[in-house]
């Protein structure tokens, strides 16, 4: 069958960068799976995508659909014809549908009785057919955060469209969506000149046209030159630019012809913290940094969407613009710094947290006495509480600053208050708590270095989840506005990198006494539940196997370091061969006493046979306590892999079930205290082996 190649682009208005990743993704895959619905193959796909188009090559396909024979089956045949031989209303009906006729049909021998058949003859339509209408329903099916309408049309987009391009070979597709007509005219870069049409005369030759108009439509491509060119500018320099592949991955998106022109701001910028200018640069204006020798330098770097020849030009409006933010920023910062961090913390009563939560003020005085009370569980240092109290008081203030208060640095929250802490004369590890209490922001984020800053983080976000879910607000599938999955993870996460011996429930129970008058106390069985799933997450984390966490969740989860240690230890014994034979023998002693209405003492004069009595005295020679105290989980699973010589005997020459209703109570009782004696460590009849 004969095969053509097919482009379509949409253009329009500059597109929000952030926009563009998914939109070309949804493109593709609604004409991979139209295609594949309508059974016609292609040979290959390639999309582009800038600012202003959206496009879509697919190689190699057919011009038409195969023609189909389908075999349809109708009524028995019996009830297919009345006793003079003629159609019955059912077998009729069943002509209708299938649009067939008499002459049409064939008897079928079926397994339970012959029926009815026709078989269809369904023409294929023209390929060119099923991509107009393709084309038509994918604008529709694009969605953006944010779409807008425009003139009198009634299509709603992510911005206005201005063109088509719809190729199939040689052909142009034509239709029409709202006011605009498909064609074979696509737009060049407007710094050439506003209206910079293009004819694509053949799909082949698609990139090379646009590219005679200063666009490189292919992503990947326009992605490389950037690079090229960042390595290159300085190539034979001590400067380097600072490594942000995030913002690389948005300028790619930015522009349809790079260039990369370096630029300055005064030195004098310099003396604010660095991270102030680096987030100007990067965050507002989408420029690269410079270091030299490790430090920052007043150089940037940004990419031009404009004429090359004119680069001198376009620095200096990039210069002036970087110049007015960080007046700005020099402005906010010199003010906020002529009184000390800690006469901010009073404003925070004029913030609300959340309307039932009440103030950023009273949230912070909640973080006080949960630091207050974890430091005291740690039995620590009296300077470290000061230092953990003080952070604590001071960890929101920069919130009510001109710096983040006029919303230009709201991403700095905590390294702000950091280095207005550290001007006002704060020590290093307030100071530090200050910023890193925020961590981890996210999936892949640091976590606290310090364990002052970990406190006061565990303090914040232990606030925000038992507050939030306290007054009702629980996560449900993918909506979690206050990002709670987040601050539990990151809690569980701390408490584990920190190692310590602290009690998540009883955390709870006094996080939630602090917020009493604001909550409702029976949402602290969700939260409970939360931070059950929370712990599983993170033992799943540490590649632990599905049936060792589960061996080990029926016990207290509060201890997250001890719970997490011993799982650990289990897992190294799950492989031997010793270790699969005990959990056989165990989930023989769970199986069992599990019939038992209740269990009671052992009584030494009923132990009649010599394996039972066997077991008996090894069982009461086992000093697991002493290795259960110092958390050595691993050596007191090696006594018990030991002891699974005596329960395999036990089970081979004993029958549990006696006669005597003494004797078999007093046989599932021993089990059942053996039993016990093991779910100290874990309950290993949970565990899966071969």
């Amino acid at each position: 069958m004969i095969k053509k190649d097919f482009l379509f682009e949409i253009g329009v208005e500059e597109i929000p960068a952030g926009y563009i990743e998914s939109a070309i993704r949804k493109l593709q895959t609604f004409f991979e799976t139209t295609l594949k619905e309508a059974k016609l193959s292609f040979d290959s796909v390639k999309i582009y995508s800038t600012p202003r188009r959206f496009a879509i090559r697919l190689d190699g396909l057919p011009i038409q659909q195969q023609d189909e024979i389908i075999e349809r089956v109708g009524p028995a045949k019996n009830m297919a014809y009345d006793e003079n031989g003629n159609l019955s209303k059912a077998a009729l009906g069943f002509l209708r549908g299938a649009k067939a006729t008499e002459t049409d049909i064939f008897i079928k021998e079926t397994p339970k009785s012959d029926k009815i058949a026709v078989k269809i003859e369904i023409k294929g339509k023209e390929t060119k057919i099923i991509l107009i209408n393709a084309m038509k329903e994918v604008i529709t099916k694009i969605v953006f955060p944010k779409s807008m309408k425009w003139g009198n049309y009634s299509t709603n987009f992510a911005r206005p469209i201005r063109w088509f391009v719809a190729l199939f070979g040689d052909e142009i597709l034509n239709f029409k969506f709202d006011a605009v007509k498909s064609g074979n005219i696509t737009f060049g870069n407007r710094y050439q000149k506003l209206e910079n049409p293009v004819e694509i005369s053949t799909i082949n030759d698609y990139e090379n046209a646009l590219k005679s108009v200063c666009v490189y439509a292919d992503r990947a491509k326009r992605k490389t030159i950037i690079e090229q060119q960042l390595v290159e500018l300085f190539a034979d320099s001590d400067e380097k630019i600072i490594e942000d592949k995030k913002l690389l991955e948005i300028v790619v998106d930015l522009v349809e012809s790079p260039t990369v022109v370096i630029a300055e701001f005064s030195q004098k910028y310099l003396e604010l913290p660095e991270k102030i200018i680096t987030s100007t640069l990067s965050q507002h204006q989408k420029y690269f940094a410079v270091r030299k020798d490790g430090k920052l330098t007043n150089k940037f770097v940004f990419i031009s969407n404009g004429n090359p020849k004119f680069s001198d030009l376009i620095k200096l409006g990039n210069e002036k613009v970087i110049k007015a933010r960080l007046e700005d920023a020099t402005f906010f910062f010199k003010e906020d710094t002529k009184q000390p961090l800690e006469n901010f913390v009073e404003k925070l009563s004029e913030v609300t947290f959340q309307a039932k939560l009440g103030s950023l003020l009273e949230k912070t005085e909640r973080i006080i006495k949960i630091a207050k009370y974890i430091a005291e569980k740690l039995m620590l240092s009296e300077d470290d509480k000061l230092n953990i109290l003080r952070a604590s008081k001071l960890a929101k203030a920069d919130l009510v600053t001109l710096m983040l208060g006029e919303k230009e640095f709201t991403k700095l929250q905590g390294y702000i208050g950091m280095n207005y802490a550290l001007l006002s004369g704060e020590n290093e590890a307030v100071a530090t708590a200050i910023y890193e209490h925020y961590q981890p922001r996210g999936q892949n984020d640091n976590l606290p270095n310090s364990l002052i800053s970990s406190i006061v983080a565990i303090a914040d976000k232990m606030d925000t989840v038992c507050g939030i879910i306290g007054v009702g607000l629980v996560p449900s599938g993918s909506n979690d506005p206050f990002a709670l999955r987040r601050a539990a993870n990151g809690i569980v996460q701390i408490i584990d990198a920190q190692n310590m011996n602290l009690n998540l429930l009883e955390l709870i129970d006094f996080t939630f006494e602090k917020l009493a008058d604001k909550i409702e106390i029976k949402n602290q069985k969700i939260v409970n539940d939360f931070f059950k799933q929370r712990v599983n997450w993170l033992l799943k984390q540490a590649n632990l196997d599905y049936d060792i966490i589960e061996s080990v969740m029926h016990i207290n989860f509060a201890n997250i370091s001890d719970l997490k240690k011993r799982a650990l230890d289990l897992q190294k014994f799950k492989q031997r061969d010793d270790f699969k034979a005990l959990v056989t023998g165990f989930k023989r002693v769970s199986n069992i006493i599990a019939k038992a209405d209740e269990l009671g003492e052992i009584d030494e004069i009923l132990l009649i046979e010599t394996a039972e009595k066997n077991l008996y005295g090894k069982f009461i020679k086992l000093d697991l306590e002493k290795y259960l105290s110092v958390k050595d989980y691993e050596k007191a699973m090696e006594i018990l892999v030991d002891f699974r010589v005596q329960i395999d005997t036990f089970f081979d020459e004993v029958m549990v079930n006696a006669d005597d209703e003494k004797i078999k109570a007093n046989r599932y009782n021993l089990l059942g205290k053996i039993r016990e004696m093991f779910l100290q460590i874990a309950d290993i009849a949970k565990i899966v082996v071969n």
